[in-house]
Order: structure tokens, then sequence, then C-alpha cells
């Protein structure tokens, strides 16, 4: 028997595996981050292969409040191809990447009330600067992760159409010239993988 975190599915072979069991396997859907089923789907789908890869047939067993939820049940059924369409009808709707471009900014400073302070400014800026262009800014908010290093965090997010781009990351960089105090406390991701 091997016990172990998610690490265990990652790119591991272990022989005569013929059983697999995952426990709160939906753990991940509830992330504040756009690709958590995807995260999900990758995941239990890495699991899943661990188990049946030698001669004999192998069996997972995976634990789940959601068990009707797309990401849980196509991964249990191996489905790349109707995981891939879901998960784009569901990013099409909700005007998340690969639809729209996204740039996630996080500013950190020593408190809550600081961070959202120089969030809110930078946010106002890259507003002024993008004027009439096709992109709109969100926030800001605390970010999921509200503090981390004993440094506050809040966040805010630049969404447009993939052609706006180049005019969002101009707005940003504009509100950070504005701002050169700020350059050094703020951490800008375009196009980012994660946005926790």
């Amino acid at each position: 028997m091997l016990v172990g975190t998610q690490m265990i599915a990652k790119g591991h072979d272990f022989p005569r595996v013929t059983l697999v069991g995952v426990i709160s396997a939906d753990v991940g859907l509830g992330l504040a981050d756009f690709r958590s089923a995807e995260r999900t789907f990758q995941l239990l789908t890495q699991v899943v292969g661990r188990a049946g890869r030698g001669t004999a047939a192998g069996e997972a067993i995976i634990q789940t409040l959601f068990p009707d939820h797309y990401s849980i049940e196509l991964a249990c059924r191996q489905d790349y191809p109707a995981f891939f369409e879901q998960e784009l009808a569901f990013r099409r709707a909700m005007r998340y990447p690969p639809v729209v471009a996204l740039i996630n900014g996080v500013v950190r400073a020593a408190s809550d009330r600081e961070a959202m302070a120089a969030a809110g400014d930078l946010v106002g800026r890259v507003r002024e600067a993008g004027g009439q262009k096709p992109f709109i800014v969100l926030g800001p908010a605390p970010a999921p992760i509200a503090r981390l290093r004993g440094e506050h965090r809040a966040q805010f997010f630049v969404k447009g159409a993939p052609s706006a781009r180049a005019d969002m990351r101009a707005a940003v960089l504009s509100a950070l010239r504005e701002r050169p105090d700020l350059r050094r406390k703020t951490v800008i991701d375009v196009d980012p993988l994660s946005i926790l």
C-alpha cells in the first residue's frame, strides 16, 4: 500500500498497482481560479492512469461531493475530447482565457488597507490610461491568498479581447510608470497560468 499527496500522481511508474483511491477529489474545484476544473481533470486522469499499467487490470475509486461535475465525470471516463469541449464552453460563457486576454495584478503591502489603496490607485490609473480602449479593469479585491510571507495582497484584473492585449499591457505599464514606488511591490502576470 502506498499513501501520498497529489505528488504521487506526477509521472511515477509504480509496478503492479491495481487499485487507486482518491479522497476529496473535488477539493480543487473550490479554488478561485479559472483553471480549477482543468487541474482537477488533469490530476484525476494522472492518478487513475497509475492503476492497471501492468498485465493486471486496474481500478480507481474516487470520493467526491460533486460526482456530476464534468471534470470528475469525464476524468473517470478518461474522455479528453469531451472535457475539452465542456471546459471551452464554460470559459466562453464566463469570458475566461483563452477566449479573452487576461492580466493579473497583485500588489503587496504591510497592511490590507495599504494593499487595497495601492491596488485601487493602480486600477484607476489603468482605466484612465485605457480611455475608450476595448478592455475592462476588475477590482481591486483581496487576493485569494490574502497574506503571504507576512505581506498583505490585493488583486486586480484587466480583461479584453485577445486583439486588445497590447493596449492592456500599455495601460498597465503606464500606470506603473506613474507610481514607481509600487513597481517592486506589484507583480503583473500577462496570460497567467494561475490567478491565486
